[in-house]
Order: structure tokens, then C-alpha cells, then sequence
């Protein structure tokens, strides 16, 4: 396959991790602004935030994409064992290579490991923290149809196309198809000539079930968060539920909800203009200088709706 290059507008480069595996970072925005990190799900990569991170680059923030290990561009473990503290340093690495602590979006296993970082480390590596339709128990059917989809094409694709025709089945709700170009960057081509999604398979065995395993530490960890706190969910999410979002409220008081009634647990890919809308007027709250914040107040809880596209 053809390499296509990142947009202009993004910065690569290579961070070691603690372990000195490659991180790939991309980084767009001032280099004097104030910082958002995305942290991406389980699958996903860096490119997953691409629109989301120019958006809100173009609006005066300087953000930062990476790519967890065994994901992306960034490196993979020979053994294939990956496990949560890895995974967790590597955010912390991110966030400790710039100048002052970011506000961090998370998705999904990004949200996940935001709320361990962030309420295990002190001095809090984040100025805030987003999380987008994650909370510390979740739903766990949703979790399999997930996983059921990433296991579906072990043998891969032989075409983008077919490849497009697999993640509109898994994603019915998204109006717009990935172009190819889009496809082009979450693929590789293998020595048999087939196209495969761009994450160690391997994850499959190892951290598929890492964050069950550790669900009463990030609730114990959600409850020292004391940094302003955004979640965002999707109204037709899979994932969470009324339920844990309860849950996650009532262990983070200070944090504000955002629901975005019409998106599932991809909200971001789902509908991106919504998504901005629902996080920019949280980031807006904060300073845009690089001193700390303080938490909202106590009876600050608020949930938004936003209408369909």
C-alpha cells in the first residue's frame, strides 16, 4: 500500500516510553498554547481524534494525539503481554513531556486510564478531565459486541471497500461512511497482501479483560479525582448506562454530565461537531492560562442535551 502522509498541520514525533518503546505523537495548535491531550480507545488510534484535535487547534488550543502501545504507528511488545501499568505510564509520559499538565479527553480505555492517572498521581498530571462515554463499571454486552467485532476479521480484507462495508455494519449509525483515505490510516497491508486494522492482535488476549479486572480500583481512584471533571455520553450508548453514569456521579460530585442523545459509544466519530460543542464550553471554563484549577463546586452537576445534526 501506498503510504499516505499525515495533514500538514500535525507534528510527529517519537516519545520513549519508560521501557524505551516508541510512542507515536502528533501534535498540532501554538506551541505556547495551553494543551489538551486525547487518549484513544481500545482499537483505535490517534486518528480517531484527528478532527476533534484540528478543531480545537484552530481554536487556539495546542493538542496532542498519541497512540497507545501495540496501537498505531507506536511500538509493540514482542511478548505480547500488555497489561494496565504500562499502559497508564505511557499516558503519564505523554502528559509529563509538556510544559505544563493538560486537560485530558479519554475514550474508552483512554477515559479509563485518565481516571487511574488522575486520581492515583500526585501532583495531579491533569489540569482536567474529560472522559467520553466511559465511566468505571460499564456495561458489559456492550463490551462483547465490541470485542466480537474486532475479532471478526482475523484473516483481514482485501479491499478498503470491504473494509468500509465491515465498520458500517458494526456502526449503522453513522451517516457518513469513512472515506478511503480515512480507512487508509487505521489498516496495513500484510506479507499475504491483506489489509489489517492497525493494533496488535495480541491486546486481544491481554487487555480485553485488564480493565474488569480492575474496577474497584478506578472507582476507589474516581473518587480522588479532585480536578474539574466533564463526562460525556452517548444517549445510545452500549457501554454505559443511567446506571453507571449514576455510579460515577455519585463518586465524582464536582464532575458535570453532557449527553449527547443521538450518539453511541463512538460519540466522537458519530457526530464530531456535537462533540466539540459539548466539551468546548467545559474547556472555556478553564483558564487558558497554565495555573491550576480549581473544582467546580459541589452542586455544579449539570446534564446537557444536545439535538441531532
Amino acid at each position: 500500500m501506498e503510504k499516505i502522509e499525515a495533514p500538514a498541520e500535525a507534528r510527529l514525533s517519537t516519545l520513549p516510553a519508560r521501557d524505551g518503546l516508541p510512542l507515536a505523537v502528533a501534535t498540532r495548535g501554538p506551541a505556547g498554547a495551553p494543551a489538551v491531550l486525547f487518549a484513544h480507545g481500545f482499537g483505535q488510534s490517534r486518528r480517531a481524534w484527528a478532527r476533534a484535535a484540528e478543531g480545537l487547534a484552530r481554536h487556539g488550543w495546542r493538542t496532542v494525539t498519541f497512540d497507545a502501545r501495540g496501537h498505531g504507528d507506536s511500538g509493540r511488545l514482542a511478548d505480547g503481554r500488555y497489561v494496565l501499568e504500562q499502559f497508564v505510564g505511557d499516558l503519564l509520559t505523554v502528559a509529563g513531556s509538556l510544559d505544563a499538565p493538560p486537560v485530558l479527553v479519554g475514550a474508552s480505555m483512554g477515559g479509563l486510564l485518565g481516571i487511574v492517572a488522575a486520581g492515583e498521581t500526585r501532583p495531579a498530571p491533569f489540569r482536567a478531565l474529560v472522559l467520553v462515554d466511559i465511566t468505571p463499571r460499564w456495561e458489559s454486552g456492550g463490551v462483547e459486541r465490541m470485542l466480537g467485532f474486532m475479532r471478526a476479521h482475523p484473516q483481514g480484507f482485501a479491499s478498503l471497500d470491504e473494509a468500509a462495508d465491515a465498520v458500517a455494519a458494526y456502526l449503522p449509525q453513522r451517516r457518513r461512511r469513512k472515506d478511503r483515505y480515512e480507512l487508509a490510516q487505521l489498516l496495513h497491508r500484510g506479507a499475504d497482501g491483506r489489509l489489517r486494522w492497525h493494533w496488535d492482535p495480541a491486546l486481544l488476549d491481554t487487555v480485553a479483560h485488564e480493565g474488569e479486572r480492575h474496577q474497584q480500583r478506578l472507582l476507589k481512584a474516581a473518587r480522588n479525582i479532585d480536578v474539574p471533571v466533564l463526562l460525556v455520553s452517548g444517549g445510545r450508548s452500549d457501554i454505559v448506562s443511567e446506571a453507571t453514569v449514576a455510579e460515577f456521579l455519585e463518586a465524582v460530585p464536582h464532575a458535570r454530565h453532557v449527553e449527547i442523545p443521538h450518539a453511541t459509544h463512538t460519540l466522537a466519530g458519530d457526530d464530531n461537531a456535537a462533540f466539540t460543542a459539548a466539551i468546548e464550553p467545559f474547556l472555556n471554563t478553564l483558564s487558558k492560562g497554565t495555573e491550576g484549577i480549581e473544582p467546580p463546586a459541589r452542586d455544579s452537576r449539570t446534564a446537557v442535551h444536545f439535538p441531532p445534526a
